[in-house]
């Protein structure tokens, strides 16, 4: 089993961990150019302090990668892209970036997203790995089964019991019990909201499930079931949406029925005696993700239209 170590901005590691209790962070590079296969998403990523700290100073769980335009990734993530603003953040990305500024942040940045991520206090820092060299510019795999990198998960699980909550303990475990139950079936992290919105825009490709608008500025990854009624930041329970029908949705003036296929309520023409350009789309099908296990759930669909849905 793999884990990764990567080398961390001291001021990135420092702002996030006085936010204290986070459920995701964002993991951003400056370049999107070259993509991430180190590890697989629900492998631990350990944050490697350079120097003069040399040291790790907190992990979590790669959840995915994706590359967002830089507005983009402050929409989703906010201060959790280790950042109090995002003119900071603009102006960090531009710190190590090459070409001119860009008050609009319009060029593409690699995203790492990292799901309940633990940050240590400085006495709680661990040692890095003997063998690390000091030319490692980004980080490496480091195998977590024996050696260092045993140490190095033992002794962060260690740190974080305290603060870790179920999910992280099963996380963990999973990996720790690679040699009593042989190869293990990796726990996929749990995501929070903006892990949720670049992954649901992932899953369809970046274009909205009802009309295929793909203006990225006009399109938010909406929940069947709500956050606040019990509805997961899973993948199976968003739908990709243009901005004025994730609205409608909410509100319960459309909804997607468990066949897929999108549905307007009357209500909508005899409240606001209008409606026209949506009544035009009733009963398409909507665009799914190729994968089956991200489209929408069948019973979320189905609590949407009998609990929300106007009719």
């Amino acid at each position: 089993m793999l884990g990764y170590i990567a080398n961390t901005d001291y001021d990135w590691y420092t702002f996030l961990r006085q936010l204290g209790s986070v459920d995701e962070v964002n993991f951003w590079q400056p370049s999107g150019g070259q993509a991430f296969h180190a590890v697989p998403p629900g492998a631990p990523f350990f944050l490697r302090l350079k120097s003069p700290y040399n040291a790790i100073g907190g992990f979590g769980f790669f959840a995915g990668q994706a590359k967002l335009p830089a507005w983009l990734a402050w929409d989703s993530f906010e201060e959790l892209n280790g950042a109090p603003d995002f003119e900071t953040m603009r102006r960090w990305i531009e710190r190590y970036r090459q070409g001119p500024p860009d008050p609009l942040a319009n060029y593409i940045i690699g995203c790492l997203m990292i799901a309940q991520p633990v940050f240590f206090s400085d006495n709680e820092w661990v040692r890095e790995p003997a063998d690390w060299h000091s030319n490692i510019v980004r980080g490496k795999g480091i195998d977590l089964s024996g050696g260092e990198g045993r140490r190095i998960l033992d002794e962060c699980r260690a740190r974080a019991a305290g603060i870790w909550d179920e999910f992280g303990q099963a996380a963990a475990q999973e990996v720790l019990e690679k040699e009593r139950y042989g190869k293990p079936t990796l726990v996929m992290p749990r995501i929070g909201q903006g892990i949720f919105r670049v992954s649901v825009m992932q899953a369809y490709e970046g274009a909205c499930a009802v009309t295929g608008e793909r203006s990225l500025p006009v399109l938010e990854a909406a929940h069947v079931v709500p956050y606040t009624d019990g509805g997961k930041h899973e993948v199976s329970n968003g739908l990709f949406l243009r901005t004025d029908i994730h609205k409608l949705y909410d509100h319960g003036y459309v909804t997607v029925t468990p066949d897929y296929r999108f549905e307007v309520g009357r209500r909508l023409r005899d409240e606001y005696e209008n409606g026209r350009t949506y009544y035009q789309l009733r009963g398409q099908p909507i665009r799914l993700p190729e994968n089956e296990e991200d489209r929408p759930n069948k019973h979320h669909l189905e609590w949407h239209a009998n609990q929300v849905f106007k009719g």
